[in-house]
């Protein structure tokens, strides 16, 4: 990884969380070499142990900052709810994709002050890619070795409009959704790639209406997209924040290239 950020002012703890990505980056990859094995949590989703150790290494670098980490993999601590500053880590999203060999899975850090993501940091393992975006200092991919910024798309017309969406989670009622905004194209993509993929220009916009979302899913995500000129809200229009009490999205989760967003809405809420 260069020594070198694209942008002057990085917070240390940006080169804390890439430090972080990269280690359990290394170890994720080793566990996907092999044939995995999986087994289900409370909740029924998927949990392997790539997941467990990608988690250990994490918090082990992240914890000498001193902020409360909120993890997928842990035990929530409520005691985070008096903090302002906390970390959110998903120590690997698209456990699905992972174990179904998709490729399209990601590690994601992020770090929330005043319930607000301010810094955002997301690996690839499989194409050793890192998106990262800093408050106010914009959202970057590092990709061979060189960072590139990224920028959302400029169309304003839904039928002109890439969609993505999840591959495992799509519901009805979403399928549904999409054919009634008429994109243009509809593709599925797993893990966070989906907004990635809106930050880059290559898709317009995301949107699930399903409660289960947690803020492990998407903290990370909400900092690239805004820092990258799209938008971000729940399906309702209303503004997405962090470190509350309740970790789920209950009104579901739109992210746009901006552009689109209140249409969209609109047409959700009519």
């Amino acid at each position: 990884m260069p020594s070198s950020l694209p942008f002057s002012n990085p917070h240390d703890e940006t080169f804390r969380a890439l430090e972080a990505v990269k280690r359990a980056s290394s170890a994720v990859m080793d566990v996907y070499g092999g044939e995995i094995s999986s087994h289900s949590k409370d909740d029924n989703s998927p949990i392997t142990k790539a997941d467990l150790q990608s988690n250990e290494i994490i918090k082990q670098i992240l914890a000498p900052s001193g902020y409360h980490i909120l993890s997928e993999e842990d035990t929530d601590d409520i005691s985070r709810l008096e903090e302002e500053k906390i970390w959110i880590v998903d120590p690997l999203d698209g456990t699905s994709d992972f174990v179904n060999k998709t490729g399209e899975f990601t590690i994601m850090i992020a770090l929330v002050h005043n319930r607000i993501p301010i810094l955002g940091v997301i690996s690839r393992p499989t194409t050793n890619t890192i998106f990262l975006a800093q408050k106010n200092s914009g959202a970057f991919k590092l990709e061979d070795g060189k960072w590139s910024r990224l920028q959302v798309s400029k169309i304003n017309d839904l039928k002109q409009c890439k969609a993505v969406g999840s591959r495992f989670h799509l519901t009805e009622q979403e399928k549904e959704f999409f054919k009634k905004l008429g994109v243009a194209s509809f593709e599925s993509r797993g893990s966070s790639l989906k907004v990635a993929e809106i930050c880059q220009g290559l898709a317009d916009l995301y949107l699930t209406t399903s409660n289960k979302i947690k803020q492990w899913d998407t903290c990370a995500s909400h900092c690239l997209i805004i820092e990258s000129g799209g938008k971000i809200t729940d399906m309702k229009g209303e503004p997405v924040q962090y470190n509350t009490e309740i970790l789920n999205h209950e009104n579901g989760l739109i992210v746009t290239n901006g552009l689109v967003h209140e249409e969209i809405i609109r047409r959700y809420i009519s």
